[in-house]
């Protein structure tokens, strides 16, 4: 069976894939606490999993997983600080400014390649998504590419409640991955590390497989729905010029002075004790 993984296909099977369904999708998550029972990196394996089956299933091609998300910046430290504590929380984490710089050099990528439609699929929801749609919506103003982002939790149009570590999330991975799964370990956080809940959530006991498998296929059935609304639909462009470096270069001037969450937060999202190990974090805005 024919890979749909970019990095996989040759010459020839890219272009073929392109010529089929120019769409591509774009994994995004980070590895980040999942309580003592989860994967770090749960919010990349579930993006991973959504991208590769919807490609599996109507065509594209998967770009290769962004394995860094936005965190420790803005409420993000303020959450950290709540439910993680001052341990070490071992994130792949980016801020806002470098984040987003390299997100729209990514949709260049795309761009160039030939594809019409990129469908970024992040499995570290939040506020996060909003800003990748701002980078998003400028990109789509001067190109005709369309750019569709969404967290897994808004691609069942509201049917499931997403959550941190909780029933959502960790049914997710016993459906995807069970063997990264141990729930021995859910009334014994105490134990296993006194400092720390480690973001587990509070409903986890109720999380299980078949709760997964209908909120998986659930998303599943969104991403379909946001290819069947692509603005610029299913023709493949035959004559496009390559994005120079410093058309990037310009949009980024340009993103950089919008308002974005991740780095725009009240006064009472930023509280935060002093002595925490996040709070340098929690002020730091695009440089």
């Amino acid at each position: 069976m024919q890979s749909v993984k970019w990095k996989e296909l040759l010459k020839k099977e890219f272009e073929e894939r392109i010529a089929a369904n120019p769409v591509v999708y774009l994994p995004m998550g980070l590895c980040e606490p999942h309580g003592h029972i989860a994967a770090l990196g749960l919010d990349i394996i579930k993006a991973e999993y959504l991208c590769e089956e919807a490609a599996s299933r109507w065509g594209g091609v998967v770009a290769p997983t962004q394995g860094y998300q936005i965190h420790e910046v803005g409420y993000h430290a303020t959450w950290l600080a709540d439910v993680v504590g001052n341990v070490n929380a071992y994130m792949t984490s980016i801020p806002t400014g470098p984040m987003l710089y390299f997100f729209l050099y990514q949709l260049r990528a795309f761009y160039n390649a030939g594809f019409n439609h990129a469908i970024v699929i992040t499995g570290h929801a939040g506020g996060n998504q909003h800003d990748f749609r701002v980078a998003g919506k400028i990109f789509m103003q001067k190109t005709d590419m369309t750019v569709s982002v969404f967290s897994d939790p808004e691609l069942t149009s509201g049917k499931y409640k997403g959550d941190h570590a909780g029933k959502y999330e960790i049914s997710q991975l016993l459906y995807l991955r069970p063997d990264l799964v141990d729930l021995s370990r859910i009334n014994g956080w105490e134990k296993n590390d006194p400092e720390s809940r480690f973001a587990q959530g509070e409903d986890i006991s109720e999380a299980n497989a078949a709760y997964g498998k209908l909120v998986i296929e659930t998303c599943l059935t969104g991403i379909h729905h946001a290819m069947l609304f692509d603005r610029t639909g299913q023709q493949k462009i035959t004559k496009r010029s390559l994005l120079p470096l410093v058309f990037i270069e310009e949009l980024w001037r340009e993103l950089k002075n919008k308002e974005l969450i991740t780095v725009t937060n009240s006064d009472e999202q930023l509280q935060i004790d002093v002595q925490s190990i996040w709070e340098p974090s929690a002020h730091y805005f695009i440089p």
